[in-house]
């Protein structure tokens, strides 16, 4: 549209009139009109009579997310498969259809997170933390701290007493050779301890899961579908269930999580990266 009567001049490179702007892949589709995914869940929250506070302590999703979804922004979610569990969370709190705004958010971001352009209407102001602490470099420090460990134990316990600091041999008795010393034996594997398997009553399921050397996002549910727990499962953290009926997983990195199913070590959950789920009842564990 020109306005008055001044005549547009194009740039050389620009597209020729009347045709459509292409649009960038990074920016999100916005197919639907009307209030934004953020602005939907700040309306039903408000209308539910809750607190950002109390939406967080119910769905276990921490203060900035909660604040950043209802700014629309899905970047401090850490990915579109958990931008979509938050939404679900969310919405089953303030009473909003979770799988619709699923398929709005793929719909109008097809899984990517909104530019910081398109989000200055999304109403309410963004609480930034800026004291965020960097959960990588940790996360690096504790896996050397836990290898170098290990390391220290096997060869440490492997070496022949002789060959420790401080050590001394025996003196012989008068007359006697000196015993020929067998080759020292490989360690074996190591076993997972008794601590490490939960308690497993007969008549109920109980689940154990312990976070490897990467978190993963878990939700679990008890027989009647109540939500027992819905988060990131952090490196070193671990959790345990039990229901007399039946326990329902779903793990968002299969490969980092160890599983213990009544009594029993089943080791990784899964592949890393790959998405299982998983229902256990009373008795020998089998995978649902």
């Amino acid at each position: 549209m020109t306005i008055g009567k001044s005549p547009r001049r194009s740039a050389p490179d620009s597209a020729a009139p009347g045709s459509a702007t292409p649009q960038s892949p990074a920016e999100p589709s916005r197919a639907v009109d009307g209030p934004s995914i953020g602005r939907l869940l700040a309306r039903a929250r408000l209308e539910a009579g809750l607190t950002v506070d109390q939406v967080s302590t119910r769905t276990r999703i921490r203060v900035p997310i909660v604040h950043a979804v209802e700014c629309d922004d899905f970047e401090r979610c850490g990915g579109a498969f958990y931008a979509r569990g938050h939404l679900r969370l969310l919405a089953r709190e303030v009473g909003l259809d979770g799988e619709a705004l699923v398929a709005r958010y793929d719909a109008e971001y097809g899984g990517a997170a909104p530019r910081a352009s398109q989000l200055l209407d999304a109403g309410p102001i963004k609480v930034r933390d800026h004291r965020r602490p960097n959960w990588t470099t940790a996360m690096v420090l504790a896996i050397t701290a836990v290898v170098a460990l290990i390391g220290y134990n096997l060869f440490g316990a492997s070496a022949p007493a002789a060959d420790r600091p401080g050590a001394a041999s025996a003196p012989l008795p008068s007359g006697a050779s000196a015993p020929v010393t067998a080759p020292a034996a490989q360690p074996p594997a190591p076993e997972a301890s008794p601590a490490a398997i939960a308690a497993a009553p007969a008549d109920k399921v109980t689940v154990k899961l312990v976070a490897g050397p990467d978190k993963s996002w878990v939700t679990a549910k008890d027989g009647d579908g109540k939500s027992l727990f819905s988060n990131n499962l952090e490196v070193g953290q671990d959790q345990t269930f039990t229901d007399p009926k039946k326990i329902t997983l779903v793990i968002g990195n299969a490969g980092s999580v160890h599983l213990f199913v009544n009594g029993k070590d089943l080791g990784p959950a899964g592949k890393d990266g790959q998405v299982v789920h998983l229902t256990y009842t009373p008795g020998d564990p089998q995978a649902g």
